[in-house]
């Protein structure tokens, strides 16, 4: 098995002790002249040398790293987040650990167990934890800041905040200006407080019109394109003129059970979703749908985590972005 290399290996090949070694890898290299520094870093490369992470957190006391739980690692809003996560850690010399819950209880708890015990300095949680007095008790005693968003219940402490209710409710008022009246929703058969803010804005703004959505016309499924699809049928029985999809994902199932069933976009019945991934722009008809900022999403509730890491008794400071509605093709003006 081969040996991994050492510091003290490298400071024998360059000739200086292990404090020259140590003090130049960590950036105090102007203590040094320019041939030896150069030395250093050469044969670090060659050699291969890495310092030994366990023993820098210990000097430390920290893991500088976040840990990260969101619940769909494979959902392209989800993808986003993390990439904006991760651009504010790197830049501050943290490393994200990302962790994907599917929102289920025990790989919770067993990622949290895993980030307190690779040392993470905070959290982020975007998952819809079941217990937040459970993860405020574990974190707490360890000594673990951390920061709810996006599907995570609202508690007291730093916030990322985008309006879902707002988002519902312009989706809603778009649709009666198109002319529906007669529309289905598409829904998790478990949504998390951001979906039932959404679902809320919407049914509001329609019952605010003198127009009812009925029980029979709110259609749950999983919230994967998956879902979207087995939900299809269901979705279709009430001959609604528009479905609001609750994220886009869902949507992008909608138009494959759609066509099968024969039916266009949107000359037949019109669809909007939620979220504004990748996607919406490459399927056809392109997709109407509410633009969450979910990139600045993540470099906010980075810059939030550590600034609470390095401050832990600062106020608790909240960041409001903004969303809009996307216009694209997948809506029909019934009007006329």
């Amino acid at each position: 098995m081969t040996k991994k290399v050492t510091i003290t290996d490298l400071a024998k090949r360059a000739n200086v002790s292990v404090t020259t070694v140590s003090q130049i890898l960590n950036g105090k290299d102007d203590r040094f002249s320019e041939k030896t520094v150069k030395k250093v870093h050469q044969l670090q490369k060659e050699m291969g040398y890495v310092p030994d992470f366990n023993a820098q957190s210990l000097i430390r006391r920290s893991g500088r790293t976040i840990g990260v739980l969101v619940p769909n690692i494979n959902n392209p809003f989800f993808s986003h987040f993390l990439r904006g996560i991760e651009s504010v850690a790197m830049d501050n010399g943290y490393i994200p650990l990302i962790f994907g819950s599917n929102n289920n209880q025990k790989l919770e708890s067993y990622y949290l167990f895993e980030s307190i015990r690779r040392a993470a300095d905070g959290m982020i949680i975007a998952s819809a934890i079941s217990d937040v007095s459970y993860i405020d008790n574990i974190l707490n005693q360890n000594g673990i800041p951390y920061l709810l968003t996006d599907q995570a219940p609202v508690a007291d402490g730093d916030q990322v905040d985008v309006n879902n209710y707002h988002g519902g409710e312009l989706l809603a008022n778009y649709l009666i200006q198109k002319g529906h009246q007669r529309v289905t929703v598409v829904t998790d058969q478990h949504p998390t407080l951001n979906l039932k803010q959404r679902l809320t804005g919407f049914l509001d703004v329609f019952r605010s019109h003198g127009l009812s959505i009925a029980d029979e016309q709110i259609v749950e499924t999983e919230l994967t394109k998956l879902g979207g699809y087995h939900a299809t049928k269901q979705a279709l029985v009430h001959n609604p003129t528009a479905i609001f999809a609750l994220n886009d994902e869902i949507a992008i199932g909608l138009y494959r059970g759609i066509h099968e069933a024969g039916l266009r976009i949107p000359d037949d019945i019109s669809i909007v979703g939620y979220d504004d991934i990748d996607l919406t722009e490459y399927v056809t008809p392109t997709l109407t749908t509410i633009h969450q900022p979910s990139f600045e999403m993540g470099e906010s509730a980075a810059k939030l985590i550590l600034k609470r890491i390095q401050d832990r008794d600062r106020p608790f400071q909240s960041v409001s972005l903004p969303i809009e509605l996307v216009e694209r093709e997948s809506v029909k003006n019934i009007n006329s």
